[in-house]
């Protein structure tokens, strides 16, 4: 019987089946159902949900890697049944359900929308008769979890794994004419020690409906006995090279010869044998990278008795590493350092739940991430099939593979961890291949983790040419303490971002997972309450604005913390979750994609040393090897280098810091004011550095200084706007402009732009006891006090009780968590001090915490309003955060956050404050 013949005749075959296998008592079978097949609604419909074609949906070749002309899709209707196992395998009988493979039962897509432990798929299907006289193969993209595959009645085996391919040779058990197909799948979610990944049965929060059976194409192909069964290919750049392993089977040492292509050109070809490396010349090689992400194509055949097999691929050619580069370590791509700038892909689905409905719709997601500015995708605790690895490498996206993990919350059992270990070994095999692979991630926050570093070099000696990081977020969670081995240094911080651990000599830093900001969209949410988000925005503006703020600190982070890399949660919403770029169904831009985008660039820009940030102090750190604890600063005039750190005078440290200007004759490039002599600049005069007021003449064009990659390949060179090819560089601790004279010329000329050694841009008398009033217009006789510990504003004046003056006035202390900016200490309640909390501001009594000092430290800088006398006052630790009055209550509040109190109206004005005479 096929899938074509009349309905009455299956219904018919159905019922006999079932009065003949009623006894067997494990599996239930029914009659079909009279009306045509077609899927559930889903909860949410994405723009692809009504392209799904039921007769031969995702028509795409799936394996672009390892491509034969000559294949048949298996995709479509099947035969469908719950059972209590697989034991007993449904032959020639009508299953009582029908199936829409490959989606995962539980979505909508499949037609059946509902979880099973136990099922069968059935299905008929005809071999082409031009594949006469070849073995044919049958191909599973992915099957979750463990599968039992019949062909017409004859078990061909039993694979687990619910996200590696597998294929049977079954021309021993094919038959002419129509042919049957039965897979029998237990997938018990997390219920057992599998990988799973988010997978729940009982889902909710940041745990996700379950993807059971078959969910990636399933197909049949024609072969010679003996066959290539995969394409290994790592680029060898230094070489010139492509290095290729051409896995086989039934071939005993076989000759094989391979050809590189470019643009139908073949420009390299070598010959070797099955199984061992080959190294084929790709001269003047084209580098991929997500700017230009170029592929070769690739041709591998087999040669000499029982040859013929042929088979097409495609390749980058990209060198990875880690380098020292401008005193830090960096993930190198092709030599050079690129931040990578990324977001937490969970690659789910409302209505194909771990399938994407079409092919158009998998691109959909990474293009949409391209044309937002990242350069990378961190694929989390997923394996996606070989065509969405296809888009990444085709569109440009570095990824960071992540291994599904096991169900949190408890200790692996033996069982359970070899499965993960094979699982992923196979995982990483299978994907030796694609370019855009630059990391591979074990485990995420502790999920399932179990000898972390013994897992970590396991990694690596399966695969050395890519990053391993051990544990994504291993500050937190579920985490084991860190091994300190792998090659990355992961943290997690919401809503961030930020790292709590520099980058060694060993590891990179990163910030695996950050942001996960929130807008509700009612009609494009998944129907379930419960819904998350780390931070909620009322609406896309300041959802924008809010992104624009948390990333823009990436900036910082990158020079001053050693940050290599960002992970933003997430591009679309998923389920409970919603914080997303995207709504779950794609329907709906939660944010301002251009103001997104131009955040996105000016981070990859500071990262490459060509963008600084304006408006904010800095200082310039030397990054030769051996001095790197000396700073840009200017003494009596002349712009020298020193030995400056925390314990050094007040003085040094803001001789050491600059606010950076958009340059005075050049808005693109930059100008250096001096923090403590205002109005002065740094200039070149007689190719020396100095730091002195405008003189006019080339003043504007000597003090202006164009950033470009740093010449050591980290940091920023700093080239003279009016000099081309003069840098700004130390030499005997005296800061010249000059060329390139070699020798350690471009480590000299390189800088680190870091965060200030003196942080605040305002003065305020240490020990001096001040009050703030408030500017804002109309309230300007109010002051800042506290009553009852919270601190407001009220009306207060010389004739007020002494109580509420004294409530008033605050003695300025040096900063506890930094001297460099201030705490303020109750006049009348010695020993309290202003912190924030909740993000409130309040009086408490110091308990010598590190929180309590960073919450109750703020830096002084020039009022956000203007006006004399005025001053802000910045958080240490939430920067960009200012005390803000909001309905009389005192906050540290930011302009367009996430709460009420974060209003952008009258912002500047009313987070502005005189500094005033003490009330008491």
């Amino acid at each position: 019987m096929t899938e074509h013949q009349p309905r009455s005749w299956r219904r018919l075959l159905a019922v006999t089946a079932a009065a003949l296998t009623a006894s067997a008592g494990t599996l239930i079978v029914t009659a079909s159902p009279a009306a045509a097949f077609a899927p559930k609604t889903p909860p949410l419909a994405t723009p692809w949900t009504s392209q799904v074609s039921t007769t031969n949906p995702l028509p795409e070749y799936p394996r672009p890697q390892l491509t034969r002309p000559d294949w048949q899709s298996l995709n479509g209707i099947w035969q469908f049944a719950g059972a209590a196992n697989i034991n007993t395998p449904p032959v020639n009988q009508t299953l009582g359900e029908e199936v829409l493979v490959p989606y995962p039962i539980e979505s909508a897509l499949s037609g059946i929308m509902r979880h099973e432990n136990y099922m069968y798929y059935r299905k008929s299907f005809t071999v082409p008769a031009g594949w006469s006289g070849r073995n044919v193969q049958l191909n599973f993209g992915a099957v979750d979890w463990q599968s039992k595959v019949w062909v017409n009645g004859t078990l061909l085996g039993t694979h687990e794994g619910g996200y590696d391919k597998f294929s049977y040779d079954v021309t021993s058990a094919l038959r002419a004419g129509s042919n049957e197909v039965i897979v029998g799948v237990w997938d018990p979610s997390d219920g057992q020690d599998i990988p799973v990944g988010k997978q729940r049965t009982n889902r909710g929060g940041i745990w996700y409906t379950t993807s059971s059976g078959i969910w990636q194409t399933v197909w049949l192909e024609p072969t010679n006995p003996a066959r290539i069964t995969r394409l290994d290919t790592t680029p060898n750049v230094g070489a010139g090279a492509l290095d290729l392993v051409a896995q086989g089977a039934g071939i005993n040492g076989q000759g094989v010869t391979a050809q590189v292509l470019s643009g139908g050109t073949v420009v390299g070809t070598a010959s070797g044998s099955v199984g061992s490396s080959i190294r084929v010349p790709v001269p003047n090689a084209h580098l991929w990278s997500p700017d230009d992400p170029f592929l070769y194509d690739l041709r591998v055949s087999l040669t000499g008795t029982g040859g013929g097999d042929a088979v097409a691929g495609y390749f980058g050619m990209r060198s990875l590493g880690k380098a020292m580069l401008g005193g830090t370590l960096r993930p190198t791509l092709n030599g050079k350092f690129v931040f990578q700038l990324g977001t937490l892909d969970q690659g789910f689905w409302p209505d194909g739940i771990y399938t994407a409905p079409t092919d158009a719709a998998l691109r959909f997601d990474l293009e949409q991430q391209k044309a937002l500015g990242f350069n990378m995708v961190r694929k989390h605790i997923k394996v996606e099939n070989d065509r969405w690895f296809y888009w990444a490498d085709r569109l440009g996206l570095m990824v960071w593979q992540d291994m599904p993990a096991l169900a949190s919350g408890r200790e692996p059992s033996t069982i359970g961890r070899t499965r993960y270990e094979k699982e992923l070994k196979e995982m990483i095999d299978e994907h030796k291949g694609i370019t855009s692979i630059v990391q591979w991630v074990p485990f995420n926050e502790g999920w399932g983790e179990y000898d972390a570093g013994r897992i970590a070099d396991l990694v690596k000696s399966w695969d050395a040419t890519r990053l391993v990081n051990h544990d994504s977020g291993s500050n937190c969670c579920d985490s084991d303490p860190d091994p300190g081995n792998g090659d990355v240094i992961d943290d997690h911080m919401y809503v961030g971002p930020g790292i709590t651990r520099a980058p060694t000599a060993t590891r990179i830093a990163v910030n695996g997972e950050y942001g996960g900001l929130g807008l509700r969209v009612p009609g494009h949410e998944w129907p379930t309450s419960g819904k998350f988000a780390y931070e909620w925005l009322p609406d896309t503006n300041a959802l924008t604005n809010r992104y624009v703020q948390i990333t823009g600190k990436l900036v910082d982070l990158i020079a001053a913390n050693g940050l290599s890399g960002s992970v933003y949660t997430e591009p679309t919403d998923v389920e409970e979750e919603l914080n997303g770029f995207y709504t779950y169904d794609r329907q709906i831009q939660k944010m301002n994609f251009a103001g997104v985008r131009d955040v996105n660039l000016r981070v990859l820009g500071a990262a490459t040393g060509t963008t600084l940030p304006t408006g904010r102090l800095a200082s310039l750190r030397v990054t030769t090897p051996g001095y790197t604890d000396r700073y840009l600063r200017h003494s009596a005039g002349a712009a020298v280098t020193s030995v400056v750190n925390a314990s050094s005078p007040a003085g040094d440290k803001q001789d050491a810091t600059y606010w950076v200007r958009p340059g005075l004759s050049n808005g693109a490039c930059y100008s250096f004011e001096s923090r403590n002599f205002p109005g002065q600049y740094l200039r070149h005069r007689a190719y020396r550095v100095y730091r002195e007021a405008n003189s006019g003449g080339t003043f504007n064009a000597d003090a202006t200084f164009c950033a470009r990659p740093g010449l050591s390949g980290g940091g920023t060179s700093l080239e003279s706007s009016n000099m081309a090819g003069y840098f700004m560089r130390h030499r005997n601790s005296e800061v010249w402009m000059d060329q390139n004279t070699g020798g350690s010329f471009n480590d000299d000329a390189t800088w680190s732009v870091v965060n200030p050694l003196w942080r605040s841009g305002a003065d305020l008398a240490v020990g001096q006891k001040r009050s703030f009033r408030v500017t804002t217009t109309g309230y300007d006789t109010r002051y800042l006090r506290h009553r009852d510990s919270l601190a407001r504003t009220d009306v207060i004046n010389s004739g007020s009780g002494l109580t509420d003056r004294q409530d008033a006035t605050f003695t300025v202390r040096a900063g506890l968590a930094d001297a460099t900016c201030y705490t303020f200490e109750s006049v009348n309640y010695p020993g309290r001090f202003l912190r924030h909390a909740a993000y409130r501001l309040q009086t408490a009594t110091n308990d010598n915490t590190t929180t309590f000092q960073q919450d109750a430290t703020f830096c002084a800088q020039p009022a956000l309003n203007g006006g004399g006398g005025n001053v802000s006052l910045e958080s240490i630790n939430y920067p960009g955060y200012y005390w803000r009055h909001y309905a009389e209550a005192v906050y540290i509040a930011t302009s367009g956050g996430g709460n009420t109190w974060d209003n952008p109206g009258s912002f500047g004005a009313d987070a502005t404050w005189n500094n005033a005479a003490p009330l008491g």
